[in-house]
């Protein structure tokens, strides 16, 4: 370990798809850009090779037939997997987590801090949906529970591994709170308001971008415009998107995975940016709103800390087909200023959250090696 300036590991628990998470793992690696990432798994191609540059150290299951693909198979091992890194050279790992990347075991001298996105959604909130949302036969989805269980147990003793925790939004800090019974602080996630700003004029169509999973509810904003008839297009993939399709009427454009180019200027000139998903804390409603655009949100989670109702955006307070129309329908876009939102956005810019990590790390592990040397 170097005594003058500490070395640093980061851990991701996957690189296989590209989201949040992952716009939050390209920010730690401009603070740390010589710090390896620990992941369990990495599929270059899916996510266009971002992190290619940057050393990176996989688990065993990267070396298992077809877990580059079907990760989720392989849900028992993955404690496993997270705890077989070795840190014994690094004085301080930082783990980006949703679920497994906390649980990494370090020396006594090394500190750990856990950015946090979610506890563990499958085993503490949304078990039945995600069993439910599970393409496996019958018989394996009846095998999952019992794992399941078995998981959450170690997920709990891995989650007071973390010396520090740092939570993206404050109804993760709740969550925190109130499934690992840890303490922790809120940094919000990062937005590039230089990139993402207002770009064009004005066009015809509401906007939505996400995963297209069952969870992310894009099903209900495909019924609610099929009944308005108003133009809608929403980008992004997923194991949902062939039955989004077929439900689709032809006032709706699926345009797929598109570049940040494209995203930024579909922000821009959408009338609003739709959101019905109960997120963590939700960089795309932050994106949309650097470029200017309101955000029509569901009322729950991260999008109630960071879209102001009347000012940057509105509500609607139940994921249903009949409250997103609502909504859409008593919006006016002339009633928003692009540059009030926008100067909104702003204090979520990634340099920000840059200066905030730093400077939390920084404080916590001088009281930690302080610590270390009294004893």
């Amino acid at each position: 370990m170097n005594n003058e300036k500490p070395s640093v590991a980061l851990v991701h628990e996957f690189l296989t798809q590209l989201g949040g998470a992952e716009r939050v793992l390209q920010e730690l690696l401009y603070i740390y850009p010589d710090a390896p990432i620990h992941t369990l798994i990495y599929n270059g191609p899916k996510i266009k090779n971002l992190f290619s540059f940057y050393k990176k150290k996989v688990s065993f299951l990267q070396y298992i037939p077809f877990a580059t693909d079907f990760h989720r198979w392989f849900l028992p091992l993955m404690p496993w997997a997270i705890e077989s890194f070795n840190f014994k050279d690094y004085d301080i790992v930082l783990a980006d987590a949703s679920a497994f990347a906390k649980g990494v075991r370090v020396p006594k001298n090394t500190l750990l801090v856990c950015y946090c996105h979610t506890p563990t959604r499958y085993l503490w909130i949304s078990g039945k949906d995600y069993v439910k949302s599970l393409k496996y036969p019958a018989f394996i989805k009846w095998l999952i529970p019992p794992v399941l269980s078995v998981v959450k147990k170690w997920d709990y003793k891995a989650a007071q591994r973390p010396n520090y925790y740092i939570a993206n939004s404050k109804t993760v800090q709740e969550r925190i709170k109130k499934y690992y019974n840890r303490e922790s602080v809120v940094v919000y996630p990062p937005v590039d308001t230089e990139f993402f700003h207002p770009e064009g004029r004005k066009e015809n169509y509401f906007f939505a971008a996400s995963r297209l999973e069952p969870y992310k509810k894009i099903e209900l904003v495909v019924r609610a415009f099929n009944d308005l008839e108003l133009p809608l297009k929403i980008a992004g993939s997923g194991t949902d998107s062939a039955r989004l399709r077929k439900i689709a009427k032809p006032n709706i454009e699926f345009l797929g995975r598109i570049s940040d180019e494209e995203l930024r200027r579909r922000y821009s000139e959408s009338q609003a940016f739709i959101f019905p998903a109960e997120e963590d804390a939700g960089i795309m409603p932050l994106e949309a709103m650097s470029c200017g655009t309101p955000v029509i949100a569901y009322a729950a989670g991260g999008a109630l800390e960071t879209v102001v109702g009347g000012k940057t955006g509105l509500f609607f307070n139940e994921q249903s087909v009949e409250a997103i129309k609502q909504a859409v329908q008593v919006f006016d876009v002339r009633r928003f200023d692009v540059e009030v939102i926008r100067n909104h956005a702003k204090q979520f810019d990634k340099l920000i959250f840059r200066q905030r990590i730093k400077s939390l790390v920084d404080n916590w592990y001088a009281n930690f090696k302080a610590a270390n040397i009294e004893k």
